[in-house]
């Protein structure tokens, strides 16, 4: 290849000699080629898709400069015939090459290609040209896809660091403007002014790093050439120099070593595929020393690219090989070199922190909770399944650490270092020819001294969960005799341990494949016998897997109360405490505190309490629920939740109210679990006991009951958003059915629309005399007390300007507000400019014994914070130009809203 940089243009212009050696059996007609670049040159690439459903906005806006794509593109065979090429649509970042001669098994042919690449805008993906004009590259060039099982492998680029590119070996004369240096993995040939010359061998990537100022350091051992530019805090040259020295060695003689003779270490390698973990709070929060997370980046980014560059797996669908081999050796690492440290750092030194499971977990125990926090989440996925299918916190996080803690386990119940041994086997067996899954399940089946089966049916190839429990447990001064009840049906294998005041006395593997399983054991003066008490085993819950001998009750555990979080403690019912203030215009600034047992894990029972204050009223107020999870592992209806939950406030001056609300929400997900479309149904009866208010007369019905049925069907991405929702509503007065459609849609010149229609109707209405339960066009009545409203009862002043989209959804108050028989209304609103939208709204509402009435309004809408901060100008409506009408500063409607819940959801969307 040679290549030359146009620094002004951000573009490659690539003149490539290709030579294609078929070592298949095969006879081909055409050949593939991954030309991923071009998976940057518009958003309706399966790349931009893939941003568009994990909410990355920035690459649906990019402008032409900032996007990336393959032009010009010329190839010419052995015989100077220019060839026929194509594009796939469902891969248009791959070339398909007609060829004119077939090329037979042990032949090799050679093309011409030339090609201009513009090179896009790292902001998306880390690689690219950043706001420097330096230049980081990786998967840029065009090159053959490889080929298996007689097909070539079309993956399109998903961002996913798995480009199937086939070994090749290179020699690249690059020219870059003068001002610029370049660093590579390949091996310098030579350097002429600002022409470099490299070359390699049996490679599958050409990362290229093109700076204005050298940021990499060079460190050199006896085996290889390490160059690194990860960012390192206040660490010193001499100290990463030893850190660098001890990770390469330590991997060099655990995994074993390769024919790499250099290897770049980057920050956007390390950015892309990050310690997700304490090291990532700010620095003046951090636990961790700037020393040891330094370690931590090198040693997981080192250990990816070096088995990367080592290993030639197919990456996306048995990317999970990486992953146990990466996490298992950063588990090793650790209990080789820092067998002390503690999942919070230093944190676990202060005293105040001592009483937080949290603090005091090993720092390896950690892997376990990132799975499990997916597994009670009801998200977990397959370690078996392809990576492109994974939902972003499994692929980033979950999977990867399922996978190391499973390596860990199967090591630990085989003993004698078998699955060591088995990697280091499958590791060099890659250095002689190709491998694939299967060789590495063959290897460890041979070494193992006992059926494995289970291993890869179950850990690696299922979802299926693990949870052992005692079933039977009696015993004697010299003995115990126990059954184990196996509760998912399940069956692999688990540790029993003994334990005498904390200290292990006795550990003992199992493999429970019979229910009626009887065990005795020596007592050697255990007084407490634990299933999985090191958490070796992945499983689902340990808080049923310990029996005492001590005291009345067996399984007694202690109350510990916790300030805000905690993780799950599987020897104590915790209780977690926060204050809490809360506002409305009734009950005033009202402080309390909320009593709950939401640990960071999901659990099938919660409870949260939380009374408060008035200090408008001097009385007590506040809310309380109670909720069981059920997860359905395999249906679709995978979560239902039952609730029974109760609050009381005031909802008008020295009137207050009780709501009592018991509840089912269905949750149903698409078996794609990637998919975002989510539906729910929630079935309910409301039940509301008011107080009579001297200052609310437009209410007849002070205590009713309202049953309501509620369906969600909802599909959001950056560039579409559509929501349906029907509404059933049956009571003694009245009955009711509304239904509401959403639409949202994003352009690329960052105009958005929306658009809302919404229609209900009474099926019958016993309650014409006050429009209490009425349809309402521009403030509902919330007679179920869903809406966070500050001021519920006002008709006037500041608090009856608060908007909440809701039933009709107009914005101005017209002198026709509400419906008892119908209405249909519906909502647009366009941006203008950035937080500014021009926004309209028509209807037609009908009230018993009245003509049905035509209604609309318009105006500009501030979106300052989606969500939280809106403000509403009318302009016109049915009123007439109401911007130049008396007390223009009434017509205003504003929303605030206090809800950390909804700004949390913009945050962790694009996670699950």
């Amino acid at each position: 290849m040679t290549v030359e940089v146009d620094d002004d243009k951000k573009t490659l212009n690539v003149y490539q000699e290709l030579t294609f050696n078929n070592q298949t059996n095969d006879t081909l007609n055409t050949i593939v080629l991954n030309d991923w670049n071009n998976a940057y040159s518009n958003s309706e690439t399966p790349l931009g898709k893939r941003f568009s459903d994990e909410f990355v906005r920035s690459f649906h806006l990019a402008t032409e400069k900032e996007k990336g794509s393959t032009n010009n593109l010329t190839i010419i065979d052995s015989n100077k015939s220019i060839l026929n090429w194509s594009r796939p649509i469902e891969n248009p970042d791959l070339v398909e090459v007609q060829l004119k001669n077939t090329i037979f098994p042990n032949q090799k042919v050679t093309f011409i290609l030339s090609y201009v690449l513009k090179i896009p805008d790292d902001k998306y993906t880390n690689y690219g040209y950043n706001s420097n004009a330096d230049s980081t590259l990786k998967n840029w060039l065009i090159t053959p896809a490889k080929y298996e099982n007689h097909n070539f492998l079309k993956y399109s680029n998903l961002n996913l660091d798995d480009v199937p590119n086939a070994t090749f070996d290179a020699d690249l004369k690059i020219i870059i403007p003068k001002e610029y240096k370049i660093t590579s993995d390949l091996i310098a040939v030579s350097k002429e002014d600002n022409i470099y010359a490299f070359s390699d061998k049996k490679i599958n990537d050409i990362p290229l790093y093109i700076e204005k100022k050298l940021t990499f350091s060079v460190y050199k051992n006896d085996t290889i050439e390490v160059l690194c530019n990860i960012k390192d805090g206040r660490v010193n040259e001499i100290y990463k120099a030893i850190i660098i020295e001890k990770i390469v060695n330590y991997v060099s003689d655990n995994l074993g070593r390769n024919r790499l003779k250099k290897i770049t270490i980057s920050q956007s390698d390390y950015d892309n595929n990050p310690f997700y973990g304490l090291n990532q709070l700010p620095r003046f929060i951090s636990p961790f020393p700037d020393d040891f997370i330094y370690e931590l980046k090198f040693l997981k980014t080192y250990l990816n690219n070096y088995l990367k560059n080592s290993i030639q797996l197919d990456s996306r669908k048995d990317n999970w090989v990486f992953d146990a081999i990466q996490v298992y050796y950063m588990m090793k690492y650790i209990d080789a070199f820092y067998p002390d440290a503690k999942m919070m750092g230093n944190i676990a030194n202060y005293k105040l922190f001592k009483g937080y499971n949290l603090v005091s977990l090993d720092f390896n125990e950690q892997y376990s909770y990132f799975y499990m926090l997916m597994a009670r989440k009801n998200l977990d996925q397959p370690l078996g399944n392809s990576k492109n299918t994974l939902i972003k916190f499994n692929e980033q996080i979950a999977s990867k650490y399922r996978a190391g803690i499973s390596f860990r386990y199967l090591d630990n119940y085989l003993g004698n270092s078998i699955v060591t041994s088995s990697i280091q086997q499958f590791y060099k067996k890659n250095q002689e020819k190709q491998v694939s899954k299967n060789d590495f399940e063959s290897i460890l089946k041979s070494n193992s001294n006992t059926e494995i089966d289970w291993f890869f049916n179950t850990i690696i190839n299922s979802r299926e969960i693990i949870d052992y429990k005692f079933s039977m447990v009696s015993k004697t001064k010299d003995s115990i005799k126990f059954s184990i009840k196996n509760k998912t049906n399940v069956t692999v294998p688990i540790p029993v341990y003994g334990l005498k005041k904390e200290e292990i006395v006795f550990k003992k593997w199992l493999y429970p494949n019979h229910a009626d399983s009887v065990y005795v054991f020596q007592r050697k003066e255990a007084d407490k016998i634990v299933l999985n008490y090191k958490n070796e085993v992945p499983e689902y819950n340990l808080r049923n897997n310990w029996k005492s001998f001590k005291g009345f009750l067996p399984t007694n555990r202690p109350i510990k109360f916790n300030f805000l979080k905690d993780l799950e403690d599987s020897y104590y019912n915790q209780i977690l405490y926060v204050p809490t203030l809360t506002y409305n215009l009734y009950d005033g600034i009202s402080p309390g505190i909320r009593l709950h047992n939401k640990t960071i894990l999901d659990k099938p029972f919660n409870f949260e309490i939380n009374p408060a204050y008035s200090t408008t009223t001097k009385t007590v107020s506040g809310f309380a629920n109670f909720a069981v999870n059920q997860n359905n592992r395999n249906s679709k209806l995978f979560t239902i939740r039952y609730s029974l939950s109760g609050s009381f406030f005031h909802y008008a001056q020295e009137a207050s109210y009780l709501k009592i609300n018991p509840m089912a929400q269905l949750r149903i997900r698409e078996a794609n679990f990637r998919d975002n479309r989510k539906q729910l149904i929630i079935m309910r009866q409301v039940l509301v006991n008011r107080e009579q208010s001297d200052f609310v007369t437009d209410v007849t019905n002070q205590n009713y009951s309202v049953f309501n049925i509620k369906y969600y069907n909802t599909k959001t991405e950056v560039t579409n958003h559509f929501n349906f929702s029907s509404d059933l509503q049956l009571s003694g007065k009245f009955g009711k059915i509304s239904s509401e459609i959403e639409y949202r849609k994003l352009f690329e010149n960052n105009r958005q629309i929306n658009l809302r229609l919404y229609v209900g109707s009474f099926l019958y209405n016993k309650t014409y005399a006050t429009d209490y339960f009425s349809f309402a066009l521009d403030r509902p009545t919330d007679y179920l007390f869903d809406y966070n409203f500050y001021g519920r009862s006002e008709s006037s002043g500041f608090f009856s300007q608060q908007f909440i989209m809701a039933e009709g959804g107009f914005k101005s108050k017209l002198n026709t507000p509400y419906a008892n028989q119908w209405i249909t209304t519906l909502n647009a609103s366009y941006s203008i400019w950035n937080w500014i939208e021009a926004y309209g709204d028509i209807g037609v509402l009908k009230k018993k014994s009245q003509n049905a009435a035509f209604v609309y309004d318009s105006g500009i809408k501030l979106n300052l914070v989606p969500d939280y901060f809106e403000l509403y100008f009318p302009v016109y409506s049915n009123n007439g130009w109401e911007i130049a009408q008396n007390n223009y500063n009434e017509k205003i409607r504003f929303v605030v809203t206090f809800n950390p819940k909804t700004l949390i959801n913009l945050f962790t969307r694009k996670w699950f």
